[in-house]
């Protein structure tokens, strides 16, 4: 009898001993893009690759894309300003060529409403005083200053009214309010100026940090700085000049050494660019050549941690672009909260050719959006807007690039499936959310090889239950994205692999949950 039932078992051959079938799943890579660790190094949830998707805490979102909202400016884009009183109006002005225009509504532009100036490149901040008057102030170092108060464009000059008088307007390339007081940034100089509070005009008293700035070079930027995320008394003043070196102040009156006083002198780094500070929660951030980073954190030590950066997960990405693009015009943050979304703009062709790296503010995720093509961005009436080649442009309101279809590009960290052992992948299903029929290619990519070969995913989308139509019980009831999941065959033998996934869609929502693997186990390592 036991010779029968010896019989009756299996034979373990050398050609099918040790090899076992797997399926595994992995969720999708809402680590975001990792560009600064070693590709063998990299852990599950990280992204070789994230062009044009987006990383949620629960997905990967293929991004939304860009329709027309205002056409016919004939010249590049290259400030977007909003302007925004207490009583709720909104107007959003644009610069472009020699003109400024009216783009609030959606269509062709209408004439320009400030014709005769110099460039396009605009630095602008609101302003309301005491008595309610509300004026969008817009300089450019070159040009008089220009101001809005809701019914007129005023060109300020030292007899205008309002009127700026102790140093040439002209001369003034930015500004920002700190204790309801105008401060300015004076063109290539090291010298802050401010007007008496609650003023947008009258004689600027001259704060020159010339002693303080050892390293010399011009002052870039001034902004305020605040700890406890609101307007206060603790308020700083932010100085940043052109080798790096910033300088905060704290007080009310700079004419009080009672109420005034400098903080501290810090070198952490060159700016890129005038638009290098961008107000982020309580916190200031600066762009520098060496990466992002919060002010709350860069100030902590004389020597600067770059670890601290927000973009420290993409911080070779972001060195090559800032030495190959940092000349460039174009550089500028833009957080947009409706989306959790904080964009780089990366002018990598000034006027032509744009790449954003985009961190979801949620969870400190990157990726990289190659299809918007901007000169500057704004956020107006909770909308991102964006300023390109004649156009203005509405950012992340569709499922498609002004009706062509958007595509994204993922690859996944590789993964030895927790064995150092050859393995047979047979097949991959990647776990798709949609509202249609996307047109989705996946492969592997073995052992490092970069290799991008991808085959189709063909998926039969189930549509959802019509309310008091479909039989409770019975229909399938849809939140309006339907999970698609399909099996594609592939034949690649390695120790390790890494998911490649191409999406191309117009209209419709896609979103990438996770990816199941079907894999053979060999006998060891080959």
């Amino acid at each position: 009898m036991r010779q029968i039932a010896a019989l009756r078992r299996p034979l373990r051959t050398k050609a099918n001993r040790g090899r076992i079938s797997n399926i595994t799943s992995h969720p999708a890579p809402t680590k975001g893009w990792n560009a600064r660790d070693p590709i063998a190094e990299m852990q599950p949830g990280d992204a070789i690759i994230m062009d044009d998707m987006f990383p949620t805490p629960a997905d990967v979102m293929l991004r939304k894309g860009i329709a027309s909202h205002v056409t016919g400016l004939v010249s590049q884009v290259e400030s977007l300003m909003p302007y925004n009183t207490p009583a709720g109006t909104q107007t959003l002005f644009a610069a472009a060529g020699t003109s400024i225009f009216n783009t609030t509504a959606a269509g062709a532009v209408g004439a320009a409403v400030v014709t005769g100036l110099s460039n396009a490149r605009w630095h602008d901040v609101n302003f309301t005083n005491s008595s309610g008057d509300s004026y969008l102030c817009c300089f450019n170092g070159v040009d008089s200053p220009r101001y809005w108060n809701n019914s007129a464009w005023i060109t300020i000059t030292g007899v205008s009214t309002p009127a700026i008088t102790g140093l040439t307007p002209s001369t003034i390339v930015s500004a920002a309010i700190h204790q309801r007081r105008m401060w300015f940034v004076q063109k290539d100089t090291l010298d802050a100026w401010y007007l008496a509070a609650d003023s947008v005009g009258g004689a600027a008293t001259k704060f020159s940090i010339a002693g303080l700035a050892k390293r010399g070079g011009y002052l870039v930027a001034i902004d305020t700085w605040t700890l406890d995320a609101g307007a206060g008394t603790d308020d700083f003043l932010v100085m940043v000049t052109s080798e790096g070196e910033v300088i905060v102040y704290a007080g009310t009156d700079p004419s009080s050494a009672a109420t005034w006083g400098l903080k501290g002198v810090w070198h952490i780094g060159e700016p890129i660019g005038r638009r290098c500070l961008k107000k982020f929660g309580g916190d200031l951030l600066l762009v520098l050549v060496n990466g992002v980073f919060p002010l709350s954190k860069a100030l902590l030590s004389a020597s600067i941690d770059r670890s601290v950066a927000l973009t420290d997960r993409i911080n070779q990405a972001m060195n090559t672009a800032a030495l190959n693009y940092s000349a460039n015009f174009g550089w500028e943050l833009c957080h947009f909260p409706a989306a959790n979304m904080l964009l780089l703009n990366i002018p990598v062709n000034e006027g032509s050719v744009q790449q954003q790296y985009v961190m979801n503010v949620l969870t400190g995720a990157w990726c990289r959006f190659t299809g918007y093509n901007g000169n500057c961005f704004a956020v107006f009436d909770g909308e991102l807007y964006m300023g390109g080649a004649g156009t203005v442009s509405k950012c992340w309101s569709t499922f498609g690039d002004n009706g062509i279809a958007i595509i994204g590009i993922a690859e996944t960290a590789f993964d030895y499936f927790k064995s150092r052992t050859k393995k047979s992948f047979k097949m991959l299903r990647p776990i798709i959310s949609s509202n249609g029929s996307p047109a989705i290619s996946a492969g592997l990519d073995i052992d490092y090889n970069g290799a991008d070969r991808v085959s189709t995913v063909t998926f039969n989308t189930v549509s959802g239950a019509l309310w008091g139509i479909a039989l409770w019980g019975i229909g399938l009831w849809g939140s309006g994205l339907e999970t698609l999941r399909n099996w594609i065959g592939v034949s690649e033998i390695g120790l390790c692999a890494a998911t490649r996934l191409h999406v191309n869609a117009q209209g419709i929502e896609v979103r990438w949950q996770a990816t199941d693997y079907l894999y053979e186990v060999g006998d060891g390592i080959v």
